[in-house]
């Protein structure tokens, strides 16, 4: 990793929210300062906040030893790692080969339209954000989408845009 890396040029590619650093004390205090176990904890910091808040990673550095830098690199470097908060409702749209030939890019476009964001963004309400993945593994279900965990195939343009109708209108229901 980069030791003379501009830290304060990294910080700016996190998004930082006023967030319960005692949530990850105990993922931290179980890996120590062991060597090799940076990937676990910003893992498992994820999966607390949804995403790796910029206080969160500074914590990390402050009790493990690990520079700033390394720790920013790491997460920027694997794809796995989010350094913003996403939506209630992540969509991870499938764009692997039985998905495209299938009309996936169509399915794209009118998710984009529908909900005015772009893959790897939030729409302004927090409800949802979109990620284009290379393959969900549902390829008999193509094309396909995978909103928390549940799967949703044989779309059509019409179909993908009732689903995310479906889910808004369920939250005005539950609101």
């Amino acid at each position: 990793m980069c030791e003379n890396c501009n830290v304060a040029e990294m910080e700016k590619k996190f998004k930082d929210e006023n967030v319960d650093l005692n949530l990850i004390a105990p993922v931290v205090e179980k890996y120590g300062k062991k060597k090799g176990s940076l990937i676990n904890i910003l893992q498992e910091i994820q999966e607390v906040y949804g995403y790796l808040p910029l206080s969160a990673m500074k914590y990390v550095a402050d009790k493990t030893d690990n520079k700033k830098a390394t720790i920013y690199g790491v997460a920027t470097f694997y794809t796995q790692f989010r350094l913003n908060p996403i939506g209630k409702y992540l969509i991870l749209q499938c764009q692997g080969t039985a998905c495209h030939v299938n009309g996936s890019k169509e399915i794209s476009k009118v998710l984009c339209e529908e909900l005015k964001i772009k893959p790897g963004e939030t729409t302004e309400d927090g409800m949802f954000t979109i990620e284009d993945v290379a393959c969900l593994g549902c390829c008999s279900l193509a094309p396909v989408i995978m909103i928390n965990g549940e799967a949703y195939g044989n779309l059509t343009p019409a179909s993908a845009v009732k689903v995310i109708k479906d889910i808004r209108a369920k939250e005005e229901g539950a609101a």
